[in-house]
């Protein structure tokens, strides 16, 4: 037997490429050696080791084209308050949650919806009512803004007389100007990340970051893409790297986040610190791919920058406006960084893509790849425009689940929710559409995120109806824009994402066949293996996961 060549066979491959299908694969050199009729690897790799995969379907590895990676490890450790129905729910769970937790220092949530409060707004007392002598600390479903305590409050010196930073405000009282518990998008990073991360050590970094991989690995994601790195969260990465000889659990690439300052020297300053890490950290497991930049926040808190206002007559400024955006895109696109901008109301995208169009008139002919993240309400002027340009539509299945919509909708309450998450408009107009989680502002697993893709329906509660139902994508179609397109948009075409001969040997092994069983199996579909370069990450017949465990053991 030749170790070093591995035969699954017998298999239903689905490979994200024209050929569509196979039934075996040979792997070499943690390579795709052939990819093909079963009879032709037999004769090509007589002597190699023989996996039989009894007709299970392989598909290629997922992609996350969107994700945190530390940030997840550490939600997966909050309190969950996705289910809660009500604010006595809420408060219920946060009690029992310290009462089991009587010696931390301070209580960390997530999750929680704004239509759970029916319409009320949440503020510190709510909170104090249940736990008034500890910190607590509660990120909303969108992680774009946090509802905390007094204690909490004191503890980041916020009070009357804080000011709200640019592109982000402290939730005050209209008569006494005192904070009421609610801080929402940069008052969030500037004052409660920071914080937080001043309270974690390195350890934590890392045992969150190992975590996170050890989820991704046991649910088929061989690779992911990090929308909000900064140098805490690089240092993990790197530690990560070193103890794995160079190797990670899977592969990263990432994008730095930046901050908004108050002048245009400070902003394009940050560009050219992110040029250096990207020249430094290019290797095939971690990259720097370019930068991430927040041009506005999230329709449920009524942060996003529409073109029209909100219900309640209300609208929000984007945090990155046109002039402050337009020179750190244009120095960003001509030192050849990936360009990655969140825009989920149709003012930011509008935004973003005029700062796009600037810096390619200014630049010239060169090579590019930017992307928009979310797109939740775009023109259809704008659809156009954007693959016009080539801009990658990156967006998030999970984020259209019917079960977290109410009060989405409730906060445009107009004909703009006829054409929410309108993912096929984007293929169909020509651009590339990549598809990922956003964890941890909603689930990771990329099975039962195909699932909404496919039906529009909720994988949270499968009895509601579906979501605009007319937007929904053909299975085929779904896998391949979260793997191969994943792949793309992080410039992996040439290493992953395909299921073909010479790329990388990255690929899920499912315990059921969705293409006979129906969509509906997504949702109780299990990972059988995951594969990464050729080696076995995951196996369910072993409950083990050695890549992550060791990484989680340091």
């Amino acid at each position: 037997m030749n170790d070093s060549i591995t035969h699954y066979r017998n298999g239903k491959i689905f490979t994200a490429a024209d050929d569509g299908w196979a039934e075996s694969i040979v792997v070499e050199d943690h390579k795709l050696r052939f990819v093909g009729e079963t009879v032709y690897a037999d004769i090509l790799a007589p002597d190699a080791e023989v996996i039989d995969l009894q007709g299970a379907v392989v598909l290629p590895g997922f992609v996350d084209a969107h994700t945190h990676l530390v940030m997840m490890g550490f939600a997966l450790q909050k309190l969950d308050l996705r289910d809660a129905t009500d604010l006595a729910d809420i408060q219920s769970s946060i009690k029992q949650f310290a009462e089991s937790n009587p010696d931390a220092p301070r209580l960390l949530g997530r999750s929680w919806l704004f239509s759970a409060l029916d319409g009320g707004h949440p503020t510190r007392e709510m909170i104090d009512a249940v736990v008034p002598d500890r910190p607590v600390y509660l990120d909303a479903n969108d992680v774009h803004s946090v509802w905390v305590n007094t204690a909490a409050l004191r503890e980041l010196g916020i009070d009357a007389d804080t000011p709200d930073p640019i592109g982000g405000r402290i939730g005050r009282d209209p008569d006494t100007g005192e904070a009421t518990g609610m801080l929402y998008e940069t008052a969030m990073m500037l004052y409660v990340w920071p914080k937080l991360a001043e309270l974690a050590s390195d350890e934590d970094r890392d045992a969150a970051l190992a975590l996170a991989f050890r989820h991704y690995l046991e649910d088929g994601v061989t690779g992911a893409v990090d929308m909000a790195l900064g140098a805490d969260e690089l240092a993990s990465l790197e530690r990560a790297l070193d103890a794995g000889d160079g190797t990670l659990p899977l592969r990263v690439a990432a994008h730095w986040l930046m901050t908004r300052e108050d002048n245009e020297a400070d902003n394009v300053r940050q560009v050219h610190d992110v040029i250096e890490l990207h020249e430094r950290v290019q290797g095939p497991w971690l990259r720097i791919a370019g930068i991430k930049i927040i041009i506005d926040g999230v329709i449920d808190s009524c942060t996003a920058a529409m073109k029209e206002p909100y219900s309640d007559g209300t609208n929000a400024e984007p945090i990155w406006d046109l002039e402050s955006l337009i020179p750190v895109v244009t120095a960003a696109d001509a030192a050849g960084l990936q360009i990655a901008m969140h825009a989920i109301g149709d003012e930011a995208s509008e935004i973003g893509l005029t700062a796009l169009e600037y810096a390619i008139a200014a630049n010239g002919d060169i090579p590019r790849r930017h992307r928009m993240e979310h797109l939740e309400s775009i023109t259809r002027d704008n659809v156009e425009r954007l693959a016009r340009l080539g801009i990658i539509a990156s967006m998030q299945p999970v984020h259209a689940d019917p079960a977290i919509q109410e009060n989405w909708q409730a906060m445009l309450g107009d004909y703009r929710v006829n054409r929410a998450y309108p993912w096929p408009e984007f293929t169909e107009a020509g651009a590339v559409l990549a598809l990922g989680s956003d964890a941890p502002t909603a689930p990771h697993p990329p099975l039962p995120n195909m699932f909404i893709a496919t039906t529009r329906r909720s994988a949270i509660d499968p009895s509601l109806a579906p979501n605009l139902p007319g937007y929904a994508l053909p299975l085929a179609d779904a896998l391949a824009h979260a793997t191969r397109d994943a792949a793309y948009s992080c410039r992996w075409e040439d290493v992953t994402g395909q299921l073909v001969r010479g790329k990388a040997a990255d690929f899920v092994v499912l315990k059921q066949d969705p293409f006979t069983e129906g969509v509906d199996s997504l949702l109780t579909t299990e990972i059988a293996m995951t594969v990464v370069a050729g080696s076995v990450r995951y196996d369910s017949a072993r409950a083990t996961n050695t890549e992550a465990v060791n990484t989680e053991a340091r």
